[in-house]
């Protein structure tokens, strides 16, 4: 099209020189024929201001084969030729693309001159020099050019009944082509589908674990799944692309076209040139996660060696290395995504930073008990109040810890309980190690009241006994007992034994409370409250030793004889029997 242009307006500027330097000739030689004497300086003047107005170079704007308007050298080194032939070049460039239902062509005015402009493209400009050459108002030439070429863009070519027939041949045509071409598809697919249909499913069943909850249970194997998903693919887009093909060439659908075309190319464009651009951007986020990648990775090793034993520092325990190498991952994490947020695609607009927002809100008022665990698991960490497998007691549940986590640490109680515990929780509780001592022995003990007429030498005597009677109850250091208090009716005798093993601390418990009552049952004292001796009804001794069959009360007796206890009575004593 531009070859073309450029041609006519050759022909145009060649045939009007010719013609007006031929015209200025013959002037000449009439002048010459006709005057005997030589001419005057006013009558040389005359002819050649004529020959100016003649020789004045108009350049015409073409469109189509068209010529819009003329313009004239106005415009001081731009030649009106040069000038009209790439206002000509522009306005057929556009006029592929003008439509007029979304396009908007208008002439703007710029105070000295007017902007013609198809949207916020300039198509061509109108100066003042323009409209002084021909004598006419601006305003008035800027419009007679706008509806010139507004004209010339809404000129469609006439639909005779050849090009009409011609047309829908075409039409017909290229459905032709689409059905063959739909048809060519599936039948090779089909040919596939039946290749890959001999796969024994036992691919599937071996290596599709996950792969075949993804895929209809219809299917033989994943290849025929994913084929039919390749076929389909193909399609829509032989559709989208084939579909307008096919009424391009009804001039009436031309700027449907054109505009659904442009519908699929904007965003194609956008997703492309935007990757384009981001591709710099990629590469320095790929070299902060790598470097970040890569920093944690080397405290990762100097953790596992501390943690192994491997490297020691001062003052650095080893159960800190694993807790610290993860606030120490979580920290590189956060520096290099603070680094790499400028860079990722949207980051800047609105749209992100509200979504940011919200999230940001929704996990600081929904996260407020996470986030104290989170801290409290920390500080725990490094009190180091307690390690995995060691008996503590936290909140008055005692059990063994099996794990501990940065938001909740876990117990194995003394009933094989598993107990979960907030960390939150523990620090602002009371935590009791019984596993945590300098010489891994801890002090059991138990408190027994007993009145004032038993001298406490027989009670700490008895006491003491029983203590060496319970088994894992060490012999050095010795147990002691302490009278803890002189009450109104009683003395409070405390018994104290040392052990290392207190993860059996119930075992041990129940062996000195049995070890106790047997001892204090063979010496014939009550362990009872003082208050029950002295409001005394006449009530034999509760001490089983003291106690004989005739003295029971009738309650007791009946009690016995229903448990068979009596029978037991008799066969120890055959003597009181007879």
């Amino acid at each position: 099209m531009k070859v073309v242009l450029f041609f006519n307006n050759l022909a145009e500027q060649f045939y009007s020189m010719v013609f007006k330097k031929m015209f200025f000739v013959l002037l000449l030689f009439s002048s010459m024929v006709f005057s005997q004497t030589s001419p005057s300086k006013t009558e040389i003047d005359s002819v050649k201001l004529k020959a100016q107005k003649i020789t004045r170079t108009e350049s015409p704007v073409i469109l189509n084969s068209d010529t819009l308007f003329f313009l004239n050298n106005t415009i001081s080194n731009y030649p009106a030729e040069i000038r009209a032939l790439n206002i000509s070049e522009k306005l057929q460039k556009l006029k592929d693309k003008y439509n007029p239902i979304v396009d908007s062509l208008y002439s703007e005015n710029k105070a000295s001159y007017f902007e013609t402009k198809l949207n916020n493209e300039i198509l061509f400009i109108t100066t003042q020099n323009d409209a002084d050459v021909i004598n006419i108002p601006l305003n008035v030439l800027a419009e007679y050019r706008l509806k010139m070429t507004l004209k010339s863009f809404n000129n469609k070519p006439d639909l005779s009944l050849k090009q009409g027939a011609i047309s829908i041949g075409f039409f017909i045509l290229t459905l032709f082509g689409l059905i063959v071409i739909v048809k060519l598809i599936n039948f090779l697919f089909k040919k596939l589908t039946i290749s890959l249909s001999k796969i024994e499913r036992k691919f599937l069943r071996k290596n599709g674990y996950i792969i075949k909850y993804f895929i209809p249970k219809k299917t033989a194997n994943i290849f025929v799944f994913v084929a039919n998903i390749i076929r389909i693919t193909l399609l829509v887009i032989l559709f989208i692309v084939y579909s307008p093909f096919m009424f391009s060439f009804f001039p009436w659908a031309e700027n449907i076209v054109v505009l659904f075309y442009d519908y699929i190319s904007t965003p194609v464009k956008f997703i492309f040139y935007g990757f384009v651009d981001f591709i710099p951007s990629l590469f320095f986020i790929i070299i902060i996660a790598y470097f970040a990648r890569y920093i944690v990775r080397v405290g990762k090793e100097i953790a596992l060696d501390i943690d192994k034993g491997k490297l020691e520092f001062d003052n650095f325990h080893k159960d800190w290395a694993m807790p610290t190498e993860k606030i120490f991952s979580v920290i590189i994490y956060a520096m290099a995504l603070i680094l790499i947020f400028p860079y990722i695609p949207g980051s800047g607009s609105s749209a992100f930073q509200g979504v940011s927002i919200f999230i940001g809100a929704i996990i600081s008022f929904g996260s407020t008990s996470a986030i104290s665990n989170i801290i409290a698991g920390i500080v725990i960490t490094y009190m180091r109040p307690f390690q995995i497998g060691d008996r503590v007691k936290i909140n008055d549940i005692v059990g063994d810890v099996t794990d501990k986590t940065i938001l909740v640490t876990h117990l194995k109680t003394t009933k094989n309980e598993n107990v979960t515990i907030p960390n939150a929780n523990i620090l602002l509780g009371t935590i009791t190690n019984y596993s945590n001592t300098e010489d891994k022995s801890i002090i059991l003990h138990t408190t027994v009241t007993l009145g004032y007429d038993l001298p406490w030498e027989t009670a700490e005597k008895l006491l003491l006994a029983a203590a060496s009677n319970t088994q894992l109850i060490e012999k050095e250091p010795a147990p002691f007992v302490l009278q803890k208090s002189l009450d109104d009716y009683y003395v409070s005798y405390e018994l104290n034994a040392y052990t290392q093993h207190s993860k059996k601390m119930p075992f041990i418990y129940s062996e000195m409370h049995k070890n106790i009552l047997n001892i204090f049952n063979d010496a014939g004292v009550e362990i009872l409250s003082p208050a029950y001796m002295a409001a005394r009804d006449g009530s034999l001794t509760t001490v089983p030793s003291k106690l004989k069959p005739e003295d029971k009360s009738p309650l007791n007796k009946i009690v016995d004889h229903l448990t068979g206890r009596n029978q037991e009575v008799i066969v120890s004593n055959p003597k009181e029997e007879k």
